[in-house]
């Protein structure tokens, strides 16, 4: 009886503390701003605040208070994605236990450092919080060169998982651990089941997905723990994960065709294990980077993976002997097993050796791996001496490089798929056969959709227009993204600026019949939002004001958020000369296009630059066009340059620019005076340049500058009649150019 009389009291005592609990934690339901702000101050344990659907603009929110693991603090929406948090607004958590979810983040920006943010400020941190279920849409700052994080982790113990966040554009980390004082170290955050979707390229340093510390407090230890996130088109930079901390997990995430590569930045004890890396054959798609002490990198799948150098597949580094903090630490006593390579193209050992990065790797093992091309050739490329890495127990179908090949067994290899489509060898070298790569569907929240990063041309509606600029007019404005315009044939002579900001294809309903011209001093502008593709129009710059620096397309001045897209095919560009310095497209400063784009078109008489790509003059890494490709296409009487495309500075981070010009025709290009370039093509810290298989008559030489990054030029197959040979200059290497020229032959004709 005693016993029953004990559990009597206890139970008895139980619910009395329930029945006392749950008479003072309160449920708020808060309408407005002003309601949150009269009950946020008085908080406590068990309290639930409930934001009622609806757009709420231009607020702070600070979630503070201390609640306990059995009785959190909540703030969530009336209904989960019902809630819009707009205009200039962020959250701040700060204190113990608290849970925020099912809020949106879109159409607006932070006005601080940071949309989400685990503290109030440096002296008041969030531990044992957590966001979940959170959607952050393009939440950015409309200056693009603005830094801010989306989310900001400080303190310990915090949770950022299930959330959706997407399409970030400004400056600055995605996500970022901050390690900034102590309470923020060893911190054992967990970012779990997270949909990071497409994140552009950004076009210089500045564009990582997550970051995990900094150089400074590197030698610190995070234990932060990343797994179960799906990666998708998070294009940034050439760092999608940033580790520049130790101790660290990195675990189970799938990349799915990301450009860039998961980096060991800074940083000891790290372990990579259990990622999924699936490339597609996409430009720039990368794996992993190895750098300093003690890293594991054990039971990953890579497939399908392009990337090269600092970008590629699989990296090893070079470091910096007695390397300071914020350089590249010696590779030294890192683990690499179990992994499997597939059709990765590039593996690259003791990568980055130069003057400065003269240690190569030690103390290290490669073993276990599975690497499998059906290209016909291996993927390894080696920079320095790799004696320090041991090989052992490889499985390869392609014969490896003579000085590796000891730790490698070629044979053909039977492989089959298991139930996440992942190749396996039924474990005889390689990741688990029964490894399972996190799903999209697995990730973020359910209640909100992960659409396309953009709008294809030609993916809406065609309409017809009328001979007439009214009409060309009217059918612009009310185009919707997507859409085409098909033009009867006659002359539109337009006397405004037509202003692009939607994905919109304008195109000739019978080639070369319908002539465009304008009387601004541009006719296109494509500003945020816009993406324009033109096909089988005549334009002319007969009726363009007289007055210098006129422009038939040019991208918004300044200040331009988005990146967008320039096509022309079939088109008849002529009398850009009614003063001087009239460009066919002009970029403005901090423009970014992702792709521009010229097949078969023919321009005549133009007194400025077809391309004109060089805004950005500081020397900061950053350009004005990723890929600009011209084929077939013929050029005559141009007196400025083809194309000026210009990226300075010597930050390592980016993919870009790319240029590659095609079997066009050149006839006298780049002798105008004001061309002070002197050039009919300059091309100044290109990554990837390839110019092949053009006819180039009477004009000024083809220059090329060399910064840093390896670059690859190839020029090949040219004809130069009456045009001096090519110029490639190294601007910051020693010794003479790396550029390919190849079969170009310079020639002399009879006076014309």
């Amino acid at each position: 009886m005693r016993i029953v009389k004990v559990y009597g009291l206890t139970i008895a005592l139980l619910v009395s503390l329930c029945l006392s609990f749950n008479l003072t934690a309160k449920e708020y339901f808060v309408e407005n701003k002003q309601a949150y702000q009269n009950i946020a101050q008085r908080l406590k344990a068990g309290d639930t605040v409930t934001l009622k659907n609806g757009v709420w603009e231009n607020f702070e929110i600070l979630l503070s208070g201390q609640g306990t693991e059995s009785a959190p603090i909540t703030l969530t929406a009336e209904t989960k994605g019902g809630v819009i948090i707009s205009g200039q607004s962020n959250l701040r958590l700060a204190g113990q236990y608290l849970v925020v979810s099912g809020l949106v983040f879109k159409n607006g920006y932070t006005p601080t450092s940071a949309v989400i943010e685990f503290r109030r400020n440096k002296n008041e941190l969030a531990f044992n919080s957590r966001v979940t279920e959170i959607v952050i849409d393009n939440f950015n700052n409309p200056d693009k060169q603005e830094s801010d994080y989306w989310v900001a982790l400080y303190g310990q113990h915090n949770r950022l998982d299930h959330s959706h966040i997407v399409g970030k554009r400004n400056k600055g980390v995605t996500v970022a651990v901050r390690l900034n004082n102590e309470e923020s170290q060893q911190n054992y955050h967990r970012l779990d089941h997270n949909y990071f979707g497409y994140r552009p390229t950004f076009g210089s340093n500045g564009g990582e997905t997550l970051r995990i510390g900094t150089s400074h407090y590197s030698l610190t230890d995070s234990h932060t723990l990343v797994e179960n996130n799906y990666f998708e088109h998070t294009n940034g930079e050439v760092e999608i994960i940033s580790i520049k901390s130790g101790k660290n997990i990195i675990r189970n995430n799938t990349f799915f065709e990301a450009r860039g590569t998961l980096t060991m930045r800074h940083g000891n004890g790290n372990l990579i294990e259990e990622n999924v890396f699936i490339g597609n054959n996409v430009p720039h798609t990368g794996g992993i980077r190895v750098i300093n002490r003690d890293q594991f990198v054990r039971n990953n799948y890579l497939e399908g993976l392009t990337g090269y150098r600092f970008g590629s597949g699989f990296t090893v580094m070079n470091g910096v002997p007695d390397s300071p903090i914020n350089r590249y630490h010696q590779v030294d006593n890192a683990t690499i097993e179990n992994n499997t390579f597939a059709d990765v193209q590039h593996i690259h050992l003791a990568a980055g050796s130069d003057a400065e990065r003269s240690a190569p790797p030690v103390n290290s093992v490669f073993r276990n791996n599975l690497i499998i091309n059906t290209s016909g050739k291996h993927p390894f490329s080696v920079f320095d001496d790799i004696s320090g890495i041991t090989f052992s127990n490889n499985l390869i179908n392609q014969a490896p490089p003579a000085d590796i090949e000891y730790g490698f067994k070629r044979q053909e290899i039977a492989l089959q798929r298991n139930d996440s489509g992942l190749l396996t060898a039924n474990g005889k070298a390689g990741a688990s056969s029964s490894l399972q790569s996190t799903k999209k569907s697995q990730t973020g929240v359910s209640w909100y959709p992960k659409k396309a990063p953009e709008t294809a041309f030609g993916s809406g509606r065609t309409h017809q227009v009328e001979a007439s600029a009214s009409a060309l007019l009217m059918a612009i404005d009310k185009a919707q993204d997507g859409d085409t315009l098909e033009l009867a044939s006659g002359h539109y002579i337009v006397p405004k600026l037509i202003v692009i900001d939607k994905t919109l294809t304008v195109k000739a309903r019978h080639h070369g019949k319908a002539k465009l011209s304008f009387e601004r001093t541009a006719l296109f502008e494509i500003r945020d939002g816009g993406n324009l593709s033109l096909h089988g129009l005549s334009i002319t710059g007969q009726y363009s004001p007289d007055a210098a620096g006129n422009s038939v397309i040019r991208s918004q001045k300044w200040g331009m958020l988005n990146n967008y897209r320039f096509v022309m095919t079939d088109s008849t560009v002529s009398d850009l000369n009614i003063n001087h310095s009239f460009n066919f497209f002009t970029t403005g400063k901090g423009a970014f296009a992702d792709q521009i784009t010229l097949v078969n078109n023919t321009f005549n008489q133009v007194t400025g630059d077809i391309l004109s790509l060089d805004s950005e003059i500081e020397d900061l890494g950053i350009y004005n066009a990723e890929y600009v490709t011209l084929t077939d296409n013929t050029f005559s009487q141009i007196q400025g340059a083809i194309v000026k495309l210009y990226r300075g500075g010597t930050d390592e981070s980016t993919f870009g620019p790319h240029f590659d010009m095609t079997g066009n025709t050149v006839d006298t290009a780049g002798n105008g005076k004001r061309n002070k370039r002197n050039a009919s093509l300059f091309l100044h810290g290109v990554q990837v340049t390839n110019i092949a298989n053009n006819e180039v008559r009477h004009s000024a030489p083809v220059k090329v500058e060399h910064t840093v990054g390896e670059p690859i030029t190839s020029i090949t197959n040219n004809v130069f009649e009456d045009t001096s040979a090519p110029q490639v200059e190294e601007l910051r290497m020693p010794g003479p150019h790396t550029a390919t020229l190849h079969n170009n032959r310079i020639v002399a004709s009879e006076k014309r």
